[in-house]
């Protein structure tokens, strides 16, 4: 998916991967029971914040691709061609899904 907004400093634009759940009966969780999904895709990237002098950017650990967990009530909820993204800031992002 091409996305026509570019991050700026050290934001992320995220696309929530929402995962089934299922309780240990087998049963399926419909959507209005299940909580905020915290793993998500990275669509598009800043190019980093400045250092405290603003002489030179600090690159993200993260890029375009990455599959991410977040914290559960970060970020801000966007409606892009109407699929509802996330706009997280670097630090609200806790762990890199590798494997």
């Amino acid at each position: 998916m091409s996305i026509s907004l570019q991050p700026l400093g050290d934001r992320l634009i995220v696309r929530a991967i929402d995962e089934e759940q299922t309780t240990a009966s087998g049963l399926v969780l419909p959507d209005t029971a299940k909580e905020k999904p915290q793993k998500g895709e990275v669509l598009a990237a800043g190019n980093g914040r400045w250092d405290e002098d603003g002489e030179k950017r600090i690159p993200l650990d993260v890029a375009v691709g990455d599959q991410v967990l977040y914290s559960k009530y970060g970020g801000t909820e966007i409606k892009v061609d109407g699929e509802e993204l996330l706009v997280l800031r670097e630090s609200d992002v806790l762990a890199k899904v590798v494997g």
